[in-house]
């Protein structure tokens, strides 16, 4: 990862600690990795909250590693023969659309119990087929839609102090989502593209909060994704996300942040063997607001902007994504 890249988010987690006070792979698969402010912490003993967003985010361009190429070449996975065939797909774009509902509710004043229910996830794909064959062909019909993996979980808060919030938390990724739709020649589509894994994952992670001087507020938070093995012999590779960020109120109805987030994946596996054109490294950095309707209710919107790709081989990366929501609290 550039240095510079390093050296901001490192600024910005020792402001916070000094200072009182959501899958890169074959066929392009791409999520928003940001923290929105209403899925972290833990909420108020016996209330419940509400959040339904909507994620866009469209791959369309072109790496091998950190440069850009002229074509894009990735392996199919071949799950009736059991094999990997390389170089099959010539990959052109993939826009992932996500709406989700997420659900919390606060057990104890330190407890938070969590659900993550992917209502669509749909991803709609181009590519050629048969790449550098005679019978290579266009085909934009083998994307998915559907329902995902649910997320269930629980939050715990560590430290509450007037200015100071530690958050540990563990969450269940469920294999709900369909995993073996078909593709247009009537084969078991590619993993990545499907709504789920078809795998049981666990997700340990931490978030710090600090109160700053002039009603600005810091957090660094972290988490690993641990992936299982569904029963097609498929893994995805190992997840970890980190994020550091500031934001501030302004008046009673608007908060303004900005944060830099960061997600690293290795390479997915299948029957043991590594998969080409799996994982690498994504930089964004992701200016957001949030305005307030009343204590209880917010609307809030985020950019991601990619200030640093590194794919491992050559993939598709995403560009500049949105993330839109609405939060509630009962």
């Amino acid at each position: 990862m550039n240095r510079s890249y390093l050296f901001a988010a490192a600024s910005l987690t020792v402001a916070c600690v000094i200072t009182p006070s959501p899958t890169l792979a074959t066929c392009g698969s791409a999520n928003c990795f940001l923290v929105t402010g209403s899925a972290e912490g833990v909420t108020p003993k016996g209330a419940v909250t509400f959040d339904l967003s909507y994620r866009y985010i469209v791959q369309s361009r072109k790496l091998d590693g950190t440069s850009s190429v002229g074509e894009v070449l990735t392996p199919r996975i071949d799950f009736e023969n059991e094999t990997i065939e390389p170089d099959h797909h010539r990959e052109i774009r993939t826009q992932n659309t996500l709406v989700q509902l997420d659900a919390v509710w606060g057990v104890t004043d330190r407890l938070t119990l969590a659900a993550g229910l992917p209502l669509i996830n749909d991803r709609d794909h181009e590519h050629f087929d048969d790449a550098g064959t005679p019978s290579e062909f266009f085909t934009k019909d083998d994307g998915a839609k559907g329902f995902g993996d649910v997320r269930l979980g629980g939050r715990y808060a560590f430290l509450v102090k007037s200015k100071n919030l530690l958050v540990g938390s563990l969450t269940l990724k469920l294999p709900t989502g369909q995993y073996r739709l078909l593709d247009s020649e009537g084969d078991i589509n590619e993993p990545t593209i499907q709504p789920g894994s078809g795998s049981y994952d666990a997700i340990p992670g931490v978030y710090y909060a600090r109160i700053l001087p002039r009603n600005l507020e810091c957090f660094v938070s972290a988490s690993r994704k641990l992936n299982g093995e569904n029963d097609l012999d498929y893994r995805f590779g190992t997840e970890t996300l980190l994020a550091a960020g500031v934001s501030q109120r302004t008046g009673t109805r608007l908060t303004w942040s900005a944060q830099i987030d960061a997600r690293q994946t290795g390479h997915d596996t299948y029957l043991g063997h590594l998969v080409d054109s799996t994982g690498g490294t994504l930089v964004n950095l992701s200016p957001g607001l949030r305005l307030h309707a009343g204590e209880a209710s917010s609307f809030y919107a985020f950019v991601q902007v990619p200030v640093h790709q590194d794919v491992n081989d050559a993939q598709l990366a995403p560009r500049t994504g949105i993330l839109v929501g609405i939060s509630r609290r009962m």
